[in-house]
């Protein structure tokens, strides 16, 4: 069915406002990349170690002692998945969870629409700090974080979904949510370990997705923090890794300063 007053096949303001602040978001972090240590600045490669000592005189103390307590407590260990979301608030609000929570990761499923919707909530930055994986089918992405040792949990209510609280989140999850009508599809369901719920005793039958995830995942950290005393688990390498990439987004025009500091010490 055609909107009212909308002519078929045309894509309105809006629309094209929508679709670009979708994009922008889901650029920001980009896809994690597979490089191995060290980085390599201009032609010369760098330890982690090194990138951070460099860039030191650039930031204010303060500002390192943050990134450095940030990285200290990430971890992939829990991963948000979305599949399907159309409106780009939803989608800077579970960025924003993401982040806030010390979740690394998050994993973005294509879905099938015509148009995102816009929203004026945003993700404030949260999406420059997570690495943000792209996938154009659900079948793709489980089978990535399965074979990664991933347990693929569908957030959604049928007839084997359990609680929330029944899972052991010390073991390494995705969870997933779907799209804002629709919710999550067959197609993820049936490549799902599982499915779970959050238990709602009010009248109120659901959550909107950006809540159910920022419930979901607040509730996972703590799960954590119960069952093993803390929620971050990155080993040291990681740490200096992801301690060194913030300190890249940190200081405007990073790998130019590196490169010209290089070139006046006259060695790597």
């Amino acid at each position: 069915l055609n909107t009212p007053g909308r002519i078929p096949g045309f894509m309105s303001h809006h629309d094209v406002d929508a679709e670009k602040e979708m994009n922008r978001l889901l650029a920001a972090g980009g896809t994690p990349p597979v490089q191995t240590d060290p980085f390599t600045i201009g032609d010369v490669r760098l330890s982690p170690e090194r990138i951070v000592g460099l860039l030191r005189p650039h930031m204010r103390e303060r500002r390192l002692d943050r990134i450095q307590t940030v990285v200290a407590n990430r971890t992939r260990s829990v991963v948000p998945v979305v599949e399907g979301l159309v409106n780009t608030g939803n989608v800077s609000a579970v960025m924003r969870s993401a982040e806030a929570l010390g979740h690394q990761d998050m994993h973005v499923v294509s879905g099938e629409h015509d148009r995102y919707k816009h929203s004026q909530r945003t993700a404030q930055g949260a999406q420059h700090w997570l690495d943000v994986w792209h996938w154009d089918a659900p079948t793709a992405c489980a089978t990535h974080l399965q074979d990664a040792g991933y347990r693929v949990v569908a957030m959604h209510l049928h007839a084997d979904t359990v609680p929330i609280r029944d899972l052991d989140f010390t073991q390494p999850t995705a969870l997933v949510f779907g799209n804002e009508d629709a919710g999550v599809t067959d197609t993820m369901l049936e490549a799902s370990d599982a499915a779970c719920e959050v238990p709602l005793p009010g009248f109120t039958e659901s959550f909107n997705v950006s809540v159910a995830a920022a419930v979901a995942l607040y509730h996972a950290q703590q799960d954590r923090l119960d069952r093993q005393g803390h929620h971050a688990d990155l080993s040291d390498e990681a740490r200096a890794r992801l301690e060194a990439r913030f300190c890249l987004r940190s200081v405007n025009n990073a790998e130019q300063i590196i490169e010209r500091k290089l070139g006046d010490e006259g060695r790597p």
